[in-house]
């Protein structure tokens, strides 16, 4: 399922780029996903082979108004291939393609308890300036951290929580 996620966005990413449409292709995706992510009839209805192409695209036309027109010939393919339930990994990965193109690096900052903004700011102006992106930066406060922190850059996570190291003693004196 993921590379046939991969494909769609891949081609819906480069239409909308070459449309100019990247940052409208976007908002709409994820208002359609949101939306359908948070009825559950509609997503038997849109999911569901018993019902057919055609019933799904006039059920399309009618729930979705003023959308742009390469949006909706892409929801219609999906329809057409049996591609709908990819819908959410296509979401996924086309945001990652429009955060790349963009040059904007999601950084997660996970701490026990709610940290001072300049903190929080300060990491993001440090890891944006070795990057050299632009960093969209979220922050959670987890208790079960016990200390320290843990930032998720992109793919890397560097874990200082005092959970991790408490973990990390712990393994070494089982094999010792």
């Amino acid at each position: 399922m993921e590379e046939i996620a991969q494909v769609y966005a891949r081609a819906l990413f480069e239409v909308a780029q070459e449309r100019g449409l990247l940052d409208t292709i976007r908002e709409q995706l994820d208002q359609f996903s949101k939306a359908l992510g948070e009825d559950r009839q509609l997503q038997i209805f849109f999911f569901s082979p018993y019902f057919s192409s055609e019933e799904k695209k006039r059920a399309l036309h009618r729930v979705v108004e003023g959308a742009e027109d390469t949006f909706m010939s892409f929801l219609e393919t999906l329809i057409d291939g049996h591609r709908m339930p990819a819908l959410f990994r296509i979401r996924a990965r086309y945001k990652r393609l429009w955060d790349e193109a963009n040059r904007v690096l999601p950084v997660s900052v996970t701490s026990a308890v709610p940290l001072d903004e300049s903190i929080v700011n300060e990491i993001g102006e440090r890891i944006g300036e070795q990057t050299g992106e632009t960093v969209q930066l979220t922050t959670t406060a987890d208790p079960e951290i016990l200390g320290g922190i843990i930032v998720r850059v992109g793919n890397a996570i560097l874990d200082a929580s005092l959970r991790n190291r408490l973990n990390q003693l712990r393994n070494q004196l089982a094999r010792a």
